[in-house]
């Protein structure tokens, strides 16, 4: 019996967590349902099957990431899973499942999240507020350099997720978000001992998460992320906007 947590997929669908990693590594891909038009990058929504288990997930190919000057060529794919693992490691499950294969050349395969496209960031409601605090802190964990409002989505059971994080993990703050609301406000008492807890896995190279991280981004990123954890704890509060551009555009 899979013990595992599960994802809501639909209001009548739901699939443990290792069995939709499973379909994600090693699903066979049907045909293309479509690119998405409006990502910057070539971005397809595939079907996955495996075992008659079928499942919706976006398809990131190495070779269509657009060049950027500030970040290597061909590293996007990686920081998608990377942040995946961060979002793991911290039990906050805030990224959808996100593996790294070879199928119709290298890329990232990311469980599609079912939703409806007119909810963003910007009209979610006070509920929202704990997770958005955990979101919040992951962006400045990552260095996420393009956190856009409609990257927030709402699946089934009013679960919130997190997309696009292919420009994280710069060792350069690049931070740039929408979620600046708790900008100076005291860390909430249950969110600081899982940030630290993940500062100790990151100083420690002998751990699960350090080697899976160290397959994806460069040593020199995970420092400067340690470096960020250790200065999240010692402030103790939210950052503040930083000096240069400190949202994305477009916001949505």
């Amino acid at each position: 019996m899979d013990n595992s947590p599960t994802i809501q997929l639909a209001e009548d669908r739901q699939i443990a967590l290792t069995r939709a990693l499973e379909v994600l590594s090693e699903g066979t891909f049907g045909e293309e349902q479509g690119r998405l038009r409006w990502s910057s990058n070539f971005t397809f929504l595939v079907e996955l099957c495996h075992n008659e288990t079928r499942l919706k997930a976006i398809y990131k190919p190495q070779r269509g990431e657009r060049p950027l000057w500030d970040f290597p060529d061909g590293t996007l794919c990686y920081r998608e899973v990377a942040a995946y693992r961060v979002s793991e490691a911290l039990g906050w499950h805030l990224v959808p499942p996100t593996m790294l294969r070879e199928a119709r050349g290298l890329g990232s395969v990311q469980l599609f999240i079912e939703h409806n496209p007119e909810i963003t960031y910007f009209n979610l409601d006070t509920a929202f507020i704990p997770v958005l605090q955990q979101l919040a802190l992951f962006d400045f964990i990552t260095n996420n350099a393009d956190r856009k409002g409609g990257h927030c989505l709402v699946g089934a059971g009013s679960r919130l997720w997190a997309i696009d994080h292919g420009i994280c993990f710069h060792v350069v703050p690049k931070l740039r978000t929408v979620i600046w609301n708790f900008a100076g406000d005291p860390l909430p008492a249950d969110l600081s001992p899982t940030v630290e807890a993940l500062g100790q896995q990151l100083c420690d190279s002998s751990t699960a998460l350090y080697g899976l991280l160290a397959q994806l981004i460069t040593p020199q990123e995970i420092e400067a992320m340690v470096t960020r954890v250790q200065r999240l704890l010692k402030a103790g509060k939210f950052p503040k906007p930083g000096h240069g551009p400190s949202y994305p555009w477009p916001p949505v």
